[in-house]
């Protein structure tokens, strides 16, 4: 039972707070203090137009956002994306967790003008609100779902079996939220050889997928030639589909 009141960790303050809570053991309860992994909505908009409110773990939003918006199909590669920065309010101060994405083919439009006349209006048709447990959301269809993302080139990569029973362990001693709070999923981006090479954690295992497309977006190579995706929980049927469909 968690006591009202909580306060920001200084173990990771954006990602992990504290709260007093009672623990009950049969019949005896005890005061105390837990970490526990923070979640908040984040706002995602196009040319200041909102599209999805995500919960999500703080941080490495920008990734969140562009990943997002790539496994919607809403962009399909990175060279559609203007610019990505924070989003401010009408005296130009920050607005918190929420993020403003311009796409180059709405460089010239005036959005106060021509909302009617924009180029992805289908995004907007389906705006909605993503939990941190959401796979699907935003998909009216299974058909929907199977033509979002073009399939990745195959490629004649192998593994020995050794090496993939060492990525767990891996993963594991490299999650630094989850090693403090105990509540909260990673993906990892591993070389061919093993070697972590990128570490997302999030509430919700697609963010953490979304925050390493997104990495990928940002500073290459996405979509990862010849590397191993691992995520600490059940990988989903979308998110392989993500990663094999031919549709």
């Amino acid at each position: 039972m968690t006591q009202p009141g909580y306060w920001r960790s200084p173990l990771d303050p954006e990602r992990v707070m504290n709260a007093g809570v009672t623990h009950w053991q049969e019949q005896t309860q005890q005061q105390r203090e837990e970490a526990l992994t923070v979640e908040e909505p984040f706002e995602v908009r196009i040319d200041h137009r909102s599209l999805a409110v995500i919960m999500r773990t703080p941080g490495n939003d920008h990734e969140l956002a562009l990943g997002f918006l790539f496994t919607e199909g809403v962009i399909s590669q990175a060279s559609e994306v203007l610019a990505i920065e924070d989003e401010t309010d009408a005296d130009g101060l920050p607005l918190a967790n929420v993020v403003n994405v311009t796409l180059r083919n709405q460089e010239r439009e005036d959005h106060r003008d021509q909302q009617a006349s924009s180029a992805r209006p289908a995004a907007f048709e389906r705006h909605f609100a993503v939990s941190a447990s959401c796979g699907l959301c935003g998909k009216n269809s299974i058909a929907d779902l199977m033509i979002c993302t073009p399939p990745l080139e195959l490629d004649d990569l192998r593994i020995a079996a050794s090496g993939l029973y060492e990525l767990p362990v891996i993963l594991r001693r490299a999650q630094s939220v989850f090693t403090h709070t105990g509540g909260l999923h990673a993906a990892g981006l591993f070389s061919s050889s093993g070697e972590l090479l990128l570490l997302r954690e999030d509430v919700g295992r697609h963010n953490a997928v979304d925050k390493i497309i997104g990495h990928g977006l940002l500073h290459g190579p996405f979509p990862y030639p010849e590397h191993i995706l691992m995520l600490s929980g059940r990988t989903s049927f979308e998110i392989c589909l993500l990663y094999t469909s031919d549709a």
